[in-house]
């Protein structure tokens, strides 16, 4: 399986991974400072962005595809970073032990029962609801109000984002041919065997102003579940950080991979 992706910088390998629903421009905010001290992958995972679909999508087989592809890269130990549903990659491909360090914005599987609902039905109505009404997303994002009623869920201050990214975020889960599966497998959706993530740095970040897997709840429950992991506050930002505070972003990240 082939993934598109997009590779910059020199240093250490620094894999980034997006968000159901995402692409991997979704990383872009922060490339500026990171391409500084690594060479960043993002990648697009099968049937999101430009990546062809798999057979059958689930977050398990998405994250083998991400471990397929390091070892056809010949990318052996990176740093990753994932957001989301790229989150839970990240954190389970180090506990496969192919990761150097592992940092997670505001991951999935750190849900009970009611959260995992809510979180499945409130993007699946949301990407029915852009579907519906795409001939009119042009105008209804071209003002700061529409932006807020449409992607409040995922970004903290969605009146600050651009109409243009605006567009691209509603387009690129619209047009992702593996948003509606990956989405039902959240059910199966696990972290597995944490004993490996104790023996490599483990940062998990999560935004302020997270909704859709909500702050309050779930960053205790992550650290309940990875005591020994390094678990930060975004204040201010959403769900998807990297256009609310792509500075605190991009510090986590240096902060945990130079240190």
């Amino acid at each position: 399986m082939a993934l598109n992706y997009h590779r910059v910088g020199a240093g250490e390998p620094l894999v980034l991974v997006h968000g159901i629903g995402s692409h991997w421009q979704v990383w872009e905010p922060l490339f500026a400072t990171l391409t500084a001290s690594f060479e960043v992958i993002a990648l697009d995972l099968p049937g999101f962005g430009a990546s062809t679909p798999l057979e059958h999508t689930t977050v398990d087989a998405l994250t083998d595809s991400v471990a397929e592809f390091l070892a056809t890269q010949g990318i052996e130990h990176p740093h990753v970073a994932g957001n989301s549903m790229g989150g839970l990659i990240a954190l389970n491909l180090g506990a496969r032990g192919l990761t150097r360090s592992v940092t997670a914005f505001s991951p999935i599987g750190f849900w009970d029962r009611p959260g995992r609902i809510w979180c499945q039905q409130s993007l699946g109505r949301s990407v029915r609801l852009a579907r519906a009404l795409r001939p009119a997303l042009p105008t209804l994002f071209g003002n700061a109000a529409g932006r807020t009623a449409l992607l409040g869920l995922v970004f903290g201050k969605p009146w600050a984002i651009t109409p243009q990214i605006a567009l691209a975020t509603a387009h690129g889960a619209i047009d992702a041919p593996g948003f509606a599966e990956g989405l039902a497998s959240f059910d199966s959706a696990r972290l597995s065997e944490t004993s490996a993530l104790t023996k490599i740095p483990v940062t998990i970040a999560w935004g302020s102003r997270d909704i859709l897997l909500t702050y309050v709840t779930q960053s205790r429950r992550a650290r309940t579940m990875l005591p020994s992991a390094r678990h930060l506050t975004l204040h201010g930002s959403g769900h998807t950080p990297f256009y609310d505070d792509p500075a605190a972003c991009s510090a986590v990240l240096l902060d945990a991979l130079e240190h």
